[in-house]
């Protein structure tokens, strides 16, 4: 705690003072606002880790069933069954808020599966591969979007975080500290002034006497 380089006066009092009553009000108000980032926080890395463990599965499934295929058809006729796609997504890209940080927000559409290929010359696993990766795309987008809020979020923990400290820790104990040295200045000063207003009275009543 540090005390600040001011003149003692009852002006710079009174402008200390509310200082101090808005930086306490701000020191309040950060701090609620970092509690809800953390609460919302913490839910999305829940939400992450819960999507992320079923996108893992579901692409660890579709991987197996096409490595199945790569066994059993030759690879130019796999090449030309992947060469058209089987269905069609539509990605709308938005925001929302969150505690004042605008994040990401993906709304996915996808169309019912079209198999361009001809079945008799495939195998089933390739049905189910394609179909695999066609219901776990949302989910691919949807975990896209929940990591890159909890990376902004994370960021701005943080700076609310910095924030909070720097008027804990600095700011509202020097505004403390400064309010007592100009208090007590003046209220030395307001002694001393009524000392010698006594003093006065005295030789004034004494050369009277």
């Amino acid at each position: 705690m540090a005390r600040m380089n001011v003149n003692p006066t009852r002006m710079e009092l009174t402008r200390l003072k509310r200082r101090l009553k808005t930086a306490v009000r701000g020191h309040k108000l950060l701090k609620d606002k970092r509690d809800e980032m953390m609460r919302q926080f913490v839910l999305l890395v829940r939400e992450n880790q819960r999507l992320r463990l079923s996108v893992e599965k579901q692409l660890s499934g579709a991987m197996a069933e096409f490595a199945m295929c790569s066994g059993v058809m030759p690879p130019e006729m796999l090449e030309g069954a992947l060469l058209y796609p089987t269905r069609t997504v539509e990605i709308d890209v938005g925001s929302k808020n969150i505690m004042s940080v605008n994040v990401p927000r993906f709304e996915t559409r996808v169309s019912p599966p079209v198999f361009s290929y001809g079945l008799a010359q495939t195998s089933a696993q390739l049905d189910g591969a394609i179909d695999s990766l066609g219901k776990v795309l949302p989910e691919l987008i949807r975990l896209s979007e929940i990591e890159k809020t909890c990376n902004m979020l994370a960021d701005e923990i943080e700076k609310t975080r910095r924030r909070v400290n720097a008027l804990e820790y600095v700011m509202i104990p020097d505004l403390t500290e400064t309010i007592r040295f100009i208090t007590m200045k003046l209220d030395e000063n307001e002694r001393g002034a009524l000392t010698r207003l006594m003093k006065v009275k005295d030789l004034i009543s004494q050369r009277d006497a």
